[in-house]
């Protein structure tokens, strides 16, 4: 008989628990992980695989544990008065989000989110002995100032978490929520702008609110965005205490050289890898106005991803897509799917698709 977790003297409070995962299918489109399908432009490949080349001639060594260049980079790229002493860096946002919680929360401390919300945030929250606590959001999956501080004073967390726009709805955050937040606890919070880039031009972000909060972080990703999410590349900004604080947890070396001639070698190249948000954002929209005129319910999305509702049967809709050869992701939200916007040719498949979706089962009107 095999071994299963069950048989191990695993941690009491990961028993029955399942690892973060969408289905990994090879199908024609996918569009059910967020991820940027636009492939890096070419010109800008060329500099990559010639920064790791170069990279590969010291890799006898170990790398820059203090990654300095690539936070410089960083630091150029985001703007609003930063310096590298207030960028940190790890192996994508969740390497960040983990090594945050192994800081400033663990055993006997909590953190405080708003489901529905990026599913790792309470997995990794399990997994580093934090206590999770769910708080609600208000209708259109929005939060207001009153209802984030309502929740604060409830529960007193250690750590707040929030996530703008946020995964998996799209929905904006209110500056006035994460300043109202901040007010309300001593402790750290978190801003979760994985999608920043895709918000409407000219919108600002948490990153204005760091002056003055030393205990304001924001966290950022180049896997959207900058196509980058093989790379594995995730970073926040935050007083330099903090900083300091994930020093003391973080593996040594933790960056590889290769991964940091990358990612620097990417933001060099910043404003032509950003061009393609722009055809991503028109996507976007043009799935939200198709969905709209199919007679679903697709919520407002400052992301690269529509959420809709109105899906009669979710799981049936996700496998006629499948045989379709388009697989987007079931999160079990009542009546709802949610979609990646791609390339324009991407678009129309899932279009197509959910057309003939519609035909086999009406969209349903559901509650906001």
């Amino acid at each position: 008989m095999a071994t299963t977790l069950e048989d191990l003297p695993i941690r009491d409070d990961l028993r029955g628990q399942s690892p973060y995962g969408a289905p990994q299918k090879h199908v024609r489109v996918q569009l059910n992980v967020n991820e940027n399908t636009h492939p890096v432009p070419e010109d800008v490949a060329e500099d990559i695989v010639a920064s790791i080349r170069q990279a590969l001639g010291t890799v006898n060594r170990y790398p820059d544990r203090e990654f300095t260049q690539l936070r410089q980079s960083l630091a150029g790229y985001l703007g609003h008065g930063l310096s590298a002493e207030s960028i940190w860096a790890a192996n994508g946002s969740n390497e960040v989000i983990q090594q945050l919680l192994q800081a400033f929360g663990g055993p006997g401390r909590s953190v405080l989110g708003f489901p529905p919300t990026y599913s790792m945030h309470s997995i990794i929250a399990s997994g580093t002995g934090t206590r999770w606590i769910p708080a609600d959001r208000d209708a259109e999956f929005r939060i207001s100032p009153e209802t984030a501080v309502a929740a604060v004073d409830a529960h007193q967390p250690d750590l707040v978490f929030l996530c703008g726009p946020n995964n998996p709805t799209g929905t904006p955050l209110e500056l006035a929520t994460i300043e109202a937040v901040y007010d309300a606890t001593d402790g750290i919070v978190m801003v979760d702008e994985a999608y920043a880039e895709f918000m409407p031009p000219g919108q600002p972000t948490a990153l204005t609110l760091l002056p003055g909060r030393e205990r304001l972080v924001v966290s950022r990703t180049m896997s959207k965005a900058f196509a980058f999410a093989g790379a594995r590349v995730g970073y926040l900004a935050a007083d330099p205490a903090v900083i300091d604080a994930l020093r003391l947890v973080r593996l040594p070396y933790h960056l590889s050289a290769l991964t940091q001639a990358a990612a620097v070698a990417a933001l060099r190249h910043a404003p032509e890898m950003l061009r393609m948000v722009d055809d991503i954002r028109g996507q976007r929209d043009r799935m939200v106005a198709e969905l709209g005129a199919m007679g679903y319910q697709p919520h407002e999305t400052w992301s690269n991803f529509v959420l809709f509702g109105g899906v009669a049967d979710p799981r049936a809709a996700f496998e006629s897509l499948l045989e379709q050869d388009v697989i987007v992701r079931d999160l079990g939200i009542p009546n709802h799917l949610r979609v990646s916007a791609g390339t324009a040719e991407e678009t129309t498949a899932f279009l197509d698709a959910m057309r003939q979706v519609a035909a086999e089962q009406p969209p349903v009107r559901v509650a906001a």
